[in-house]
């Protein structure tokens, strides 16, 4: 098989492939060490969302290091940088300003901080989803590597995650507690734009979607699967539907960090088909139960622990940990093994090969 058929056969679960697919990201930091590793010049998508940037770059190092993925997505406009103002913070599309944290760039000035009222929502000038240049690296890659590689278009900050960087987290939830006017009117912005950038991913020939809001924390959900349900349920469904009408056989594809298995049946049956990241080590998301409860109508993308594992753990210690999540998560298929999220510079790169030759010797279906 190649990588395209491998994930494919795993992810439809439509029968067993020759082994387990493998995907990761890589920050900045290791991808220029890798980079230079393997001779590969680094080549960077950047993304209107600092994050995502790291989602969509470097993919000519990634599949030379043995990812079954090619991930794409929507980048800045052609000749668009984005400003630096005089403190050094980077100001993105959206206006909002960001600085470099620890690991992650974080927000550090909401653009809809003071946001009340739906017509203040409405007048917000958000970028244009299709702005010329905006997918030209995305063509170059899906037309370099679609007829070998598993191709993933990005359209994460799907609502909730664009929502609450735009206008701060605890306003935002006690906003929506509220019932605050502006919120669905938000929620409906948000939601539009990331349709805009998936349909247009969907057209030019990806195989998967990856959508994103991260409703889960490290022992519970952020909201109550009753707000959940409220708010986001019917939402999703419509964007769900909306690609697979341009494509029914694309796969739909929900990263979603954090304890978020009171929801899952939920999310299924409005057409989610791959759950990612499997966020290792919190409420409900025992492998073994995972699997039991939905792996008929659910086929799993991560399960790999970037917060403790790979920062600290041996060689021997990762090897048996990816293990025994190929055991679980991958029998009978329905199973890509990744890290739960990026991969970040307190992890050494000899785990980053550690996790990889790990995948590939325990993948293996025999």
């Amino acid at each position: 098989m190649n990588s395209k058929q491998r994930v494919l056969t795993a992810l439809r679960r439509t029968g067993i492939p020759d082994r387990v697919p493998l995907q990761f990201d890589l920050c900045r930091s290791l991808t220029d060490a890798f980079c230079q590793k393997y001779g590969i010049p680094a080549h960077y998508t950047t993304s209107y969302y600092e994050d995502v940037t790291y989602r969509i770059s470097a993919n000519e190092l990634r599949v030379a290091m043995g990812s079954d993925c090619v991930i794409v997505g929507a980048s800045l406009p052609r000749g668009y940088e984005h400003p630096v103002d005089k403190d050094g913070n980077m100001i993105n599309e959206f206006g909002m300003v960001m600085r470099q944290g620890p690991l992650y760039m974080e927000v550090i000035k909401h653009p809809m901080a003071h946001v009340q009222e739906p017509q203040e929502v409405l007048d917000f000038p958000f970028p244009d989803p299709l702005a010329e240049g905006r997918y030209d690296d995305a063509e170059q890659l899906i037309q370099k590597y679609k007829a070998e590689y598993f191709i993933v278009g990005d359209m994460e900050l799907t609502m909730y995650d664009m929502m609450q960087q735009l206008v701060g987290t605890e306003k935002l939830l006690v906003d929506m507690a509220e019932g605050k006017p502006y919120v669905e009117t938000l929620m409906d912005k948000t939601k539009d734009f990331a349709l805009a950038v998936g349909k247009k991913l969907v057209s030019m020939g990806v195989d998967g979607i990856w959508a994103g809001d991260d409703f889960g924390a490290q022992n519970g959900m952020i909201i109550s699967p009753r707000m959940w349900r409220r708010y986001f349920k019917e939402r999703y469904r419509q964007v769900y539907a909306e690609l697979k009408a341009l494509n029914p056989d694309i796969l739909i594809m929900q990263h979603c960090d954090g304890a978020v298995a009171p929801i899952l049946d939920d999310w299924i049956e409005v057409g989610l088909e791959v759950f990612n990241p499997v966020q290792p080590n919190v409420p409900g998301h025992e492998p073994q139960e995972l699997k039991d409860k939905f792996g008929e109508r659910l086929s799993f993308w991560g399960a790999i622990d970037q917060q403790q594992l790979l920062p600290k753990a041996s060689a021997k210690e990762i090897e048996a940990d990816v293990a025994e999540k190929i055991r679980i998560l991958g029998a009978g298929g329905g199973y890509m093994c990744s890290p739960a999220h990026i991969i970040q510079s307190d992890t050494s790169m000899e785990n980053v090969e550690a996790f990889i030759q790990a995948v590939k010797k325990h993948g293996v279906y025999r």
